[in-house]
């Protein structure tokens, strides 16, 4: 860690300027405060309602119009699962290619008409092939509706606000599947009642339908008045999408030669797999325990309440534990929850296994994806997603198809219980057990083959993990700023061009570094980085840099802050945790407790990362002289640094900005202030030097 920043200083120029902290500039709420936004976000929120609701009522429905054996009613549930699934998979490009030439507000409008008078026609006409042939339009429906929704969110928000707009958007899509399973447990309550002394309905999810079809008519009067996309889309597209066959060679080119990737996508779609036989296999199975419609809106709730759950929270239940094993062990407690749920004939218990099968899968699906976004080189980014999205829809369609299949093809079975009675496991206890079992192996498996920590016990990681995690205080004056990295990332040079553009808006600002800011500092990065010291103890190495650290904030940082200045620091606490937790496979939590010891809990209001291959860093420090001890290093210890960095940005996205080093100088630059801004929001404050501006516009500033 040789490299260092700027000298430190009082680089004032006259006045003291102060800051506050501001809310973030991508605040959810101010992107709902666009009207035209906040319609468009409506009209999905009341589709995607109705889309899981018609899920559920569908497949209750089809069950009952079987009218026939075992066998019979799994494979009507197996039609409409699959029939809802292979438009998406055979002309899913093709709905985009309409959708860029048509109108989108008339296209959300009429889309959403179309689907409102699919649905009221399922309980009218009342017979299975109908039911089968109206769920083929639907989705055909879908397939040019949900483009042009995604099309159009660009169009209502600015350029700095999209992703947030997209995560909003995410966010509403699958979190109100729990929403339409709890509603749908209401209405086949209701339904009952009313068909019991009013006899109004012949099905008892008629009602369920009749509400889903409405979601449908609301949603296309709001998205009526979206006028703000009135003439977009007619002739716009000009690419069209890649077929999924496409899709699949080109990523799997790339999957195929990446060992890690590979693991990551086979643990992704088993995952998907796992949820794929719950979904399709719930309605038989709740049926075969005797809980009805209403078990069923509970079994389909319980999954998707767990998957939320798992995917918001997961991660920093386990914070400092390796991404790598934490994706090996949620997978295996996915298919150990579904092996629970096949062995245990017990409505309240299933429901308690489903919500942990849910919360496993999310972590692994959240996992997954995001260490997918950090392997896999930006060129070649969206076509291996596109493989991976390719891929699960082509594994859920082929569950949906063959677990109901298999589960009407096994039957029912009794087993003795030594003239103590017996117990009936149907085709659906047998089927989650089997997939369940190999969802296990599939964890075990991937576990095995991505653990990146051999030479930590997975009980001592897992107890640091779960004993809590000081999340640390930020100082309420002043802004405190690090720059983090591995070698060569050119931190040093970021600190002096983000402390003169700060110095030239007259803010008083100080630029310091670590280790060797201090006195005794310097002392301690003569022994830390000098070659003359030979081989440390890695435990001796990170109470160095605790000591290192408890000197800079004492006697410089937090003084400074408190004065109400910009601190810049180059290297903080993250420095140690990935060098020396990651890099020397020290427990996380010990050396995070050590460092925030040492710095009295204080964190950076924001933390730059600056990512850069390990070999490239290192090609650029070796042209600056000879390598110290941290640099002399091997590339694998490098490696491991680089990956101990990005996991601690994923655990707290909103305090990092991670920006790819590679860049110029000054493209990098530019992204920094672009963050930094947002942090900065000047107050007024007394200044015996008055600061010179140049016109009025500035002096306002």
């Amino acid at each position: 860690m040789s490299e260092q920043a700027h000298p430190e200083g009082d680089s004032s120029n006259g006045g003291d300027a102060a800051r506050t902290a501001a809310p973030p500039a991508h605040a959810l709420g101010a992107v709902l405060k666009i009207a035209a936004f906040r319609k468009l976000w409506i009209a999905l929120g009341l589709s995607s309602l109705g889309d899981w609701l018609g899920l559920l009522a569908l497949t209750a429905m089809a069950s009952q119009l079987a009218q026939g054996d075992y066998r019979a009613q799994n494979f009507a549930i197996a039609g409409v699962l699959l029939l809802r699934l292979l438009p998406a998979v055979v002309v899913g490009p093709l709905g985009g290619y309409i959708a860029d030439r048509l109108d989108r507000r008339w296209t959300l409008v009429i889309g959403d008409v179309l689907r409102f008078g699919l649905f009221v026609s399922i309980p009218i006409v009342g017979n299975l092939f109908w039911l089968l042939t109206a769920t083929v339009l639907i989705e055909c429906v879908s397939l040019v509706w949900l483009p042009a929704k995604d099309a159009a969110v660009p169009n209502l928000v600015p350029r700095e606000r999209l992703a947030v707009a997209n995560q909003l958007s995410l966010v509403t899509t699958y979190g109100s599947a729990l929403p339409a399973a709890l509603l749908f447990t209401l209405l086949a309550l209701l339904n009952k009642s009313l068909s019991a002394t009013l006899n109004w309905f012949a099905s008892p999810v008629d009602l369920a339908l009749y509400f889903n079809s409405a979601t449908f008519l609301v949603g296309a009067i709001v998205a009526s008045r979206l006028h703000e996309l009135s003439g977009q889309g007619a002739g716009n597209g000009s690419e069209e999408r890649q077929g999924v066959l496409r899709a699949i060679f080109v990523g799997w080119k790339f999957v195929a030669r990446n060992k890690l990737v590979r693991g990551l996508v086979i643990g992704v779609v088993g995952a998907f797999g796992v949820g794929g036989v719950v979904i399709g296999l719930g309605r038989t199975y709740v049926a075969d325990l005797g809980g009805g419609e209403a078990g069923y809106g509970v079994l389909f709730g319980a999954v998707f309440l767990g998957l939320a759950g798992g995917m918001a929270f997961g991660p920093r239940l386990l914070t400092g534990f390796s991404r790598k094993r934490m994706f090996g062990l949620a997978l295996t407690g996915a298919g150990g929850s579904l092996v629970m749920m096949a062995l245990v004939q017990n409505i309240v218990l299933v429901s308690g296994f489903t919500v942990l099968l849910g919360f496993c899968a999310g972590i692994a699906w959240i996992t997954g994806y995001t260490m997918l976004g950090m392997e896999v080189d930006d060129a070649i980014r969206g076509r291996t997603f596109a493989f991976v999205q390719s891929l699960t829809r082509v594994v859920l369609a082929a569950v949906l198809a063959a677990a109901p299949g298999i589960a009407g093809a096994i039957g029912a079975h009794q087993i003795s219980l030594l003239g103590k009675g017996t117990i009936t496991y149907n085709g659906a206890s047998i089927t989650f057990l089997i997939a369940g079992l190999a969802a296990t192996f599939l964890g075990v498996f991937s576990y095995r083959q991505m653990d990146d920590r051999r030479k930590v016990s997975l009980i001592r990681d897992l107890r640091g993990a779960f004993s809590g995690h000081e999340r640390g205080v930020f100082s309420d004056t002043g802004l405190f700023i690090a720059l983090e990295g591995g070698e060569g990332s050119g931190k040093s040079t970021q600190v002096r061009r983000l402390e003169a553009w700060l110095v030239e808006r007259g803010l008083r600002v100080v630029a310091t570094h670590e280790p060797g800011a201090t006195p005794v500092g310097q002392t301690i990065r003569s022994i830390v980085l000098g070659n003359a010291t030979g081989s440390l103890s890695p435990r001796t190495e990170a109470l160095l840099y605790a000591a290192d650290k408890a000197e800079h904030v004492d006697t410089m940082v937090r003084p400074e802050l408190d004065e109400g200045a910009i601190v810049i620091t180059d290297r903080y606490i993250d420095s140690t945790l990935a060098y020396q937790g990651g890099g020397r496979d020290l427990a996380q939590r010990e050396v995070l407790r050590l460092s925030r010891w040492a710095t009295s809990g204080l964190r950076p209001h924001l933390t730059v990362l600056l990512d850069i291959p390990p070999e490239v860093g290192l090609a650029r420090g070796a042209a600056n002289g000879p390598a110290d001890r941290i640099e002399s290093e091997s590339l694998e210890f490098h490696q491991r640094v680089r990956q101990g960095f990005l996991d601690l940005a994923l655990l707290d996205p909103d305090r990092y900005l991670v920006v790819d080093a590679t860049q110029q100088p000054a493209e990098i630059a530019d992204q920094i202030r672009a963050r930094v801004e947002s942090l900065l929001e000047p107050v007024a404050t007394e200044s015996d030097v008055p600061v010179p501006v140049d016109s009025p516009e500035e002096a306002r500033r």
